[in-house]
């Protein structure tokens, strides 16, 4: 019948940037235990992948943040969803603790493992100097920065939030014709950094089979036949607290946990492979208000998360802590391993914003401890780049999911955009 439009044909599978990263990850395997010492090289790949993404990072979060608190014209609104953000933060944060002490002393982490230490002692862990600053108050005034430029040169995103959120009220406090063309500013500049994401994603393949290949190529099969129960278990219980703790905030929201993580699964293919989830964030913050989150919500909560809300990170040191014990024979009773909760609650905020990530707030947190062997560190750090995969994957979802949440408490969540998605994901279900 002539005038009838037809659908498009379907997109070819091989052209989507997920199978092109899983395509990715498999070859990089294949890489790094068949050629190890080729695969060692090609780190360059991923690095070079992941400091395109980070020169996009700073300056989007600026963006995003400081337009959002413009179009909310109110710092009640804003001040809200940031109290609302940082108490759900909190809670997450010690159930995943929590967790993560449960799940190590049940599975028995680090019994056993002694024969592994001897294997590992000649890995180096980046153990903090002594004296280093990783205390409460060092954190808090890191928070602030010392200059304006200085804050996006050095990819501070706790620094680069505070320029934005005074930015943002300077903004507020100019009357609106004078406000107007900023505003817009901001919103041009926006677009085309959004699009300068885009074009980068499309070395994310690439990026992906170098970092894999040199993790798999680097560490070899003996380190990971020696510590696999270990890796194993960590796997197994990040993936328990997506389904069980984060399934149990999506079912009291209303959110179906796994439409959402569909929605997300080519940021979570990302992740996968190059176990970064600073790699994502520029995507995320243009995807979930597609998902019916508000710009200015996403824009403050999300980046925020990235510091206050390390589902990962604070499952990995919880049962790191257990493991250490375990392996080396210091009993902890209940009362010790709730004390150490309670440095892990401080410390692991700092993981995004001290120099080497998670793996060096541990590494401060089990010297804060007193009474746990530092020198076990080396086991740990053999397959921490293996664990690191799914410490950024949960940390990415964890603050996906918290960004959804908060829209949702605080009224800054489009029901019926979030409807249509829903249903198009079940439509693209229904149709495989």
């Amino acid at each position: 019948m002539s005038g009838t439009s037809t659908a498009p044909p379907p997109r070819p599978m091989w052209r989507g940037l997920g199978f092109q990263i899983i395509l990715a990850m498999v070859l990089g395997v294949a890489m790094g235990f068949l050629f190890p010492a080729v695969a060692v090289q090609l780190k360059i790949l991923g690095d070079i992948f992941l400091r395109l993404i980070k020169t996009a990072v700073a300056p989007l979060v600026f963006l995003c943040v400081a337009s959002g608190i413009v179009a909310a014209g109110d710092f009640k609104r804003i001040g809200k969803v940031g109290l609302v953000a940082m108490l759900y933060f909190e809670l997450i944060s010690t159930l995943a603790l929590a967790f993560g002490l449960l799940a190590g002393n049940l599975l028995g982490v680090g019994k056993g493992m002694a024969a592994a230490t001897a294997a590992a002692q000649g890995a180096r862990p980046p153990v903090p100097a002594a004296g280093e600053a990783h205390t409460t108050l060092g954190f808090i005034l890191n928070i602030f920065p010392d200059n304006f430029v200085g804050a996006f040169a050095r990819g501070e995103l706790l620094q680069v939030l505070v320029v934005a959120i005074l930015f943002g009220a300077a903004l507020l406090r100019m009357k609106a014709d004078k406000r107007a063309p900023v505003e817009r500013g901001l919103n041009r500049i926006s677009d085309v950094l959004f699009e300068f994401i885009h074009i980068i994603m499309m070395m994310a393949p690439i990026g992906t089979f170098g970092a894999v290949a040199f993790a798999v190529g680097s560490s070899g099969s003996s380190v990971l036949l020696s510590l696999v129960y270990l890796v194993l278990t960590f796997y197994g219980t990040v993936i328990a607290f997506i389904a069980i703790v984060l399934g149990t905030v999506c079912a009291l929201f209303r959110l179906n946990l796994f439409h959402f993580l569909r929605f997300i699964r080519e940021e979570i293919y990302i992740v996968l492979g190059t176990a970064s989830s600073e790699s994502v964030l520029p995507r995320l913050l243009e995807k979930l208000p597609r998902y019916g989150v508000s710009r200015q919500t996403a824009g403050l909560v999300l980046p925020t998360g990235y510091a206050f809300n390390l589902d990962g990170t604070s499952i990995y040191m919880s049962m790191g802590v257990i493991f250490l014990a375990n392996a080396y024979g210091v009993p902890l009773d209940l009362g010790q391993q709730l004390g150490i909760l309670g440095i892990m609650l401080l410390t692991s905020k700092g993981a995004a914003t001290v120099s080497g990530g998670s793996f060096v707030v541990f590494a401060a947190t089990v010297a804060a401890t007193g009474v746990l062997p530092v020198e076990g560190l080396a086991i740990l750090f053999g397959v921490y780049r293996f664990m690191s995969i799914a410490v950024a994957t949960t940390n990415v979802i964890g603050n996906s999911i918290a960004t959804v949440v908060t829209a949702k408490i605080c009224g800054e969540f489009d029901a019926e955009q979030h409807r249509k998605v829903d249903a198009d994901l079940v439509l693209a279900d229904a149709g495989r």
